[in-house]
């Protein structure tokens, strides 16, 4: 196996969203994750061919039915040599499996056991059914995405897997640092509520300076500002730019003609809505095409605005290989990169319960 963290053993309580995300980038990073699947598919997988099932790659699986005391004692010996475990579940419901932290713990002292939820393993919400949406609204995120009229859900990566999945791993492998060090393991509680504030941090301390305003699209991030936002071109494709810096902006007048006087206001949040309808003329009147000729490439800090199916064609995407195709599938290549130890996607296999559980006993 390839990748900084091979030699590592992680089993995973199978779910969906950010647990299994979690568990890609652990195996993409090499270590070896053996997926606990259920033995009826979630209605979320039910119809899906598993090759297009992206985010359960890079690990093995077995299917084990943990309602079963046999089911159960197949995940406990896994556990007894392995270096961690994440479960998906509400809170109490491994404890009810008899695959709780206490268990693996007194099991496997060494055990870092992840615990992925949406509310936390307490709080007045913590047993209550939620997806990322719900996540993201308690924690002001979701209130300041998307245009004046209404808030607009930034699919699931902000709760899903900016506040969840990312945190579970940056949480497991500082636990697993730590008990390389101590010799003890830990619980991870990683809570897309956590997560989802923790990445709000600086938001709400621009809010406590007086750099940010309470409403969308009233501020420099989100769309508000004239130099900071999307456009649409005369073909009807988009394109973004982030001209915040004066030395940006001095190029985004320069290449887009923008010798008005009015645009000498950058700063001045009274003049952005009107300096923003001038824009959007200005960008109205060429194609994306044209736009990325005259300004790709420059320190406007611009890009076309891609669809799925186009970025991987992309020429910057192509060069550094960010997009991949698996078993006729195209997909996102594992990230980070590491100059030494490279991550890569490795071919799932589909073990046998008798063989795996064989090889555990008999310490192979």
């Amino acid at each position: 196996m390839s990748g900084p963290l091979s030699g590592l053993t992680i089993v995973e309580l199978a779910g969906i969203g950010p647990g299994p995300m979690c568990s890609m980038m652990l195996g993409d990073m090499g270590a070896d994750v053996i997926r606990i699947d259920r033995t009826t598919a979630h209605v979320m997988d039910r119809f899906a061919d598993p090759k297009y099932a992206v985010h359960n790659r890079s690990r093995r699986s077995v299917s084990v039915d943990l309602q079963k005391k046999e089911g159960v004692e197949v995940v406990l010996r896994l556990i007894d040599k392995a270096d961690g475990i994440t479960e998906p579940f509400r809170p109490g419901v491994a404890e009810r499996l008899g695959v709780g932290p206490d268990i693996c713990l007194k099991r496997n002292p060494r055990l870092v056991y992840g615990r992925m939820t949406g509310w936390g393993q307490e709080g007045p919400l913590a047993n209550a059914a939620g997806h990322d949406i719900n996540y993201i609204s308690i924690t002001g995120a979701l209130a300041a995405i998307g245009p004046e009229e209404a808030p607009v859900p930034p699919l699931n990566l902000v709760g899903d897997f900016g506040g969840g999945a990312l945190y579970l791993v940056v949480g497991v492998l500082a636990a697993l640092l730590e008990a390389s060090k101590s010799g003890k393991g830990q619980v991870v509680d990683a809570a897309m509520c956590d997560g989802a504030a923790s990445l709000m941090s600086m938001f709400f301390d621009m809010t406590a300076i007086g750099r940010w305003t309470e409403g969308r699209n009233q501020n420099f991030l989100d769309g508000g500002a004239h130099f900071y936002g999307v456009y649409e071109c005369a073909c009807g494709h988009f394109v973004s730019i982030g001209s915040i810096e004066p030395q940006f902006y001095a190029l985004l007048r320069e290449h887009a003609g923008l010798t008005d006087a009015d645009f000498d206001a950058q700063m001045d949040r009274k003049a952005w809505p009107a300096l923003k309808e001038k824009l959007k003329a200005v960008f109205k009147s060429k194609t994306r095409e044209d736009w990325c000729n005259i300004m790709e490439g420059t320190d406007i800090c611009f890009a076309p605005i891609l669809t799925m199916a186009e970025a991987p064609k992309h020429p910057h995407n192509a060069a550094r290989n960010i997009f991949v195709e698996r078993h006729g599938v195209t997909q996102p290549a594992p990230a980070p990169r590491f100059s030494r130890t490279p991550s890569a996607i490795r071919d799932a296999e589909k073990a046998e319960i008798a063989d795996l559980t064989s090889a555990w006993k008999t310490g192979r």
